[in-house]
């Protein structure tokens, strides 16, 4: 027995431990690669780093290789992320070549034999014309739903030539002649960012970063990104603030060497300037204690977003017990059981009609914050995860 996942036989449902060690049996000294661009910073990478050392724990061969990269690169294939989820993005030859020279590069300097090879994304995805041996699969993190024609064609060239691809929710997953699994991203509940945590603890995270306590806490957790609409969350507050004395935390990273992110910050403090009740929280990477205690420390939880690849915020969210508010963005609606664990909503108006509703209504914030936990118990834990990655691992042929 493994002391390190026996310690979810608490947290996960009854069962789930003893499955993942009867369905390891199966898949014992096979090897599994995962592949991305970043080490740090995204769901994506964090999972990551929980997830392979619990595949290793269980007998599987697991490691995890990132791509090294220019600053041009890493420009070139944040345009595309844009152009994937619908900004029109001009996306030019010298930049496809680009990155095809990273790729080559990065083909020669990694070891990609494994008997299954997961690439995450679209910034590893052309490692695909060199693979060697194994079952290759890629995973789709992204809101394809609309891509930019352009940008997918150029991306879909390389997917044809996969296993397989994976995708979080089957309104982002484009036809493909190749087969489509979907899963669902998960959290962990026992990383630092969805432990338990005390009073004191959570205290002395909100001193430090200036929350005062005595009215009601409205958050958002999100990238300084347009596409998370914070400004929309604080047209959100002002209605709710007509009726409720409340204050508003907005959360973020994601503005260094990002122009657009800064010029989002910048617009939010200025939106805040004269407003005390309006906390714009710029957080540093991997902030996941001061996020643990903000959700822990909030009364509703919004997420405002308008283009989402999942946004595993609201899973984090609800663990700690808090209803969520939520647009119909990606995969924000397929988290919250709309009326149970929280509200799906459409507008700022709807939002702040929920809102309102919930600060009405302390008894029923508690009766779905109870809920909004469990759900996530059921569906969005890294056990689950883990048990369908290792269920491909039994099931699909290495080539």
């Amino acid at each position: 027995m493994n002391p390190a996942l026996d310690e979810y036989r608490e947290v996960s449902p009854k069962g789930t431990v003893d499955f993942l060690y009867r369905l390891s049996d199966l898949v014992q000294g096979k090897s599994f690669l995962h592949l991305n661009a970043v080490r740090y910073g995204g769901g994506m990478s964090e999972i990551l780093r929980r997830l392979v050392p619990m595949m290793v724990s269980l007998g599987v061969d697991a490691r995890w290789e990132v791509l090294a990269g220019s600053q041009e690169y890493f420009t070139v294939v944040t345009r595309m992320l844009n152009a994937l989820q619908g900004r029109d993005e001009k996306l030019t030859d010298d930049m496809y070549h680009t990155y095809a020279g990273v790729i080559e590069r990065n083909a020669k300097a990694l070891k990609l034999d494994a008997d299954m090879v997961m690439v995450h994304d679209h910034q590893p995805a052309g490692l695909v014309d060199y693979r060697a041996n194994g079952c290759w699969l890629w995973r789709c993190h992204l809101d394809l739903a609309q891509p930019q024609r352009p940008a997918w064609a150029f991306l879909r060239r390389y997917v044809l030539k996969y296993d397989a691809a994976i995708f979080s929710l089957s309104g982002f997953a484009q036809r493909l002649p190749i087969p489509k699994f979907l899963i669902y991203p998960s959290i962990d509940p026992l990383s630092p960012k969805n432990r338990d945590m005390t009073r004191s603890e959570i205290a002395q995270v909100l001193d430090r970063l200036g929350i005062p306590r005595g009215k009601p806490v409205l958050l958002q957790v999100a990238r300084f990104d347009r596409f998370k609409d914070p400004l929309g969350a604080i047209h959100t507050y002002r209605l709710v603030k007509r009726h409720h004395d409340c204050r508003l935390v907005l959360a973020g990273a994601g503005v260094m060497h990002d122009p657009e992110g800064e010029a989002v910050l910048m617009e939010l403090r200025e939106a805040a300037a004269r407003d005390p009740d309006i906390h714009v929280i710029q957080l540093p990477p991997e902030a996941d204690l001061e996020i643990n205690a903000l959700q822990r420390s909030a009364t509703v939880v919004l997420q405002k977003s308008v283009k989402e690849g999942f946004g595993l915020t609201v899973s984090e969210a609800m663990w700690k017990g808090k209803p969520v508010v939520g647009s119909t963005a990606g995969g924000i609606a397929a988290q919250i059981v709309d009326g149970v664990t929280g509200y799906v909503v459409h507008s700022v108006e709807g939002a702040g009609f929920r809102i309102r509703h919930l600060l009405n209504n302390p008894g029923l914030i508690n009766r779905m914050g109870a809920m909004a936990r469990e759900h996530v118990r059921r569906n969005f834990l890294i056990t689950r995860q883990l048990g369908d990655y290792l269920t491909l691992l039994k099931l699909l042929p290495a080539a």
